[in-house]
């Protein structure tokens, strides 16, 4: 019996919530998202083709601010560098929802042969390299146009206001400038008129195209950078024993890194990732040099499991090179936090996800070590964050195109699944009964 209580509480709000949108409403938009899908598709590979690093959207940002300002919704261009934000105003009073979609590529040189794949060409951190969408960001800007295309057709039966956040740099902005999430909220993205909810989606080409993916509190991980510089003495290759070697004391440091993960977290109370994914040291073969340097990457899902692995990795980097006669130094960059869904929203509008994919394809997904500055957000406000299934049909499972990778790429079947699940969530929460 323990098991149904959710299923009927479930199904009592859907019940709830439908009973409070017009059925005619919700037919039609419905309709209009299947007509709009070709244009979804067109646009996103348009973008796709045509892809920016984050800060630097500069043609994306002026090709959505043009899109909305032809369906008649206010402009705000340029906000945090290159974002754009629309407000559209509905036919009723109500609140205030934010959409928010991401814009930016990655420096990413594409190998698979899609027709319109990305020929960009750019230099980062002073290497030539390709720019592409590898992690979706494209097919969510193409989404959030076609949901506010539909919308600002039927603003005069809507509640409230929809504010659309097309938001630059979240996977982070250029060294030493501020972007993303956080510069928007910084720069006003939440206020005027204050915000009372946010919903955001990501494609996840490892979810079968159809499904939707969601889970209540934390579905993402908070990401912290980790920089380690070791600093020994030098020496020729030949006599080793004359040197401090910080090489050898790097890869000391990398194994004593993961023994705070396998052996000094509680692991059952969250998970936690320590990754080293850079190491550069010396120049020939036969010279020991003075100086290792390596980055990586920390995720938790924890405040205080974060604080102490911060506390344990310094700890562990500057005791083995002590203990070799060198020095290391820990710099941490704090990041996002955890991308954490409110539980009280996240119940609500279950059903609008169900409704949109059917109950068995609304899939509670396991929380996930990847990270999105979506967070920043959601301290601010209640927010929902959930990923659309994009795993193309014709694939077999023992090979998924993983983000960020060359060979990324999504079913562009399950765009119209997005843009039918955004559109559900902003008119059931708009027309939901208010809080007494």
């Amino acid at each position: 019996m323990k098991k149904i209580y959710p299923f009927i509480f479930l199904l009592l709000l859907h019940l709830s919530l439908s009973a409070q949108v017009n059925p005619k409403l919700q037919a039609k938009l419905d309709q209009q998202a299947k007509e709009i899908e070709a244009k979804v598709i067109e646009w996103r590979r348009d973008f796709h083709q045509n892809p920016e690093l984050g800060n630097r959207e500069y043609n994306t940002g002026v090709k959505i601010a043009d899109h909305l300002k032809s369906l008649g919704i206010k402009v705000q261009y340029p906000v945090a560098k290159t974002g754009v934000v629309g407000i559209l105003e509905g036919g009723k009073p109500g609140p205030v929802i934010a959409l928010r979609a991401d814009m930016d590529a990655l420096p990413v040189t594409e190998r698979n042969s899609l027709p319109f794949a990305s020929k960009v060409k750019t230099i980062f951190n002073g290497q030539e390299t390709g720019v592409m969408h590898a992690c979706g960001h494209d097919a969510h800007v193409s989404i959030m146009m076609a949901v506010a295309e539909i919308l600002a057709k039927n603003k005069s039966e809507l509640k409230g206001t929809i504010k659309f956040l097309f938001q630059p740099s979240e996977e982070g902005p250029p060294q030493g400038e501020e972007g993303g999430a956080s510069l928007m909220i910084k720069e006003g993205v939440l206020e005027n008129p204050k915000v009372d909810v946010v919903f955001g989606l990501h494609m996840l080409s490892l979810l079968p195209t159809g499904q939707l993916g969601y889970r209540s509190e934390g579905i993402m991980a908070a990401v912290d950078g980790l920089k380690i510089k070791v600093t020994g003495l030098g020496a020729h290759g030949a006599t080793p024993w004359d040197s401090k070697d910080p090489i050898m004391i790097g890869t000391q440091i990398i194994s004593g890194l993961q023994t705070i993960v396998s052996r000094q977290t509680d692991l059952t109370k969250a998970p936690a990732v320590i990754t080293i994914g850079s190491f550069h040291s010396g120049n020939r073969g036969n010279i020991i040099p003075e100086v290792a340097e390596m980055q990586g990457t920390i995720r938790s899902f924890d405040v205080g499991m974060q604080k102490t692995l911060h506390e344990k990795i310094k700890l562990t980097a500057e005791k083995i090179a002590e203990s070799a006669g060198a020095k290391a130094e820990v710099e941490i960059d704090i990041g996002s936090p955890v991308t954490y869904n409110d539980p009280k929203l996240t119940t609500m509008m279950a059903p609008s996800l169900q409704r949109t994919v059917g109950i068995s394809n609304a899939i509670v997904v396991a929380p996930t070590t990847l990270a999105e500055d979506f967070s920043f957000f959601q301290e601010k406000v209640p927010g929902l964050f959930f990923f659309v299934g994009a795993y193309p049909s014709d694939m077999k499972l023992t090979n998924p195109p993983v983000h960020h990778t060359a060979d990324f790429m999504m079913d562009e079947k399950s765009f119209v699944t997005g843009v039918k699940a955004m559109l559900n969530l902003t008119v059931d929460y708009m027309f939901a009964p208010k809080k007494k």
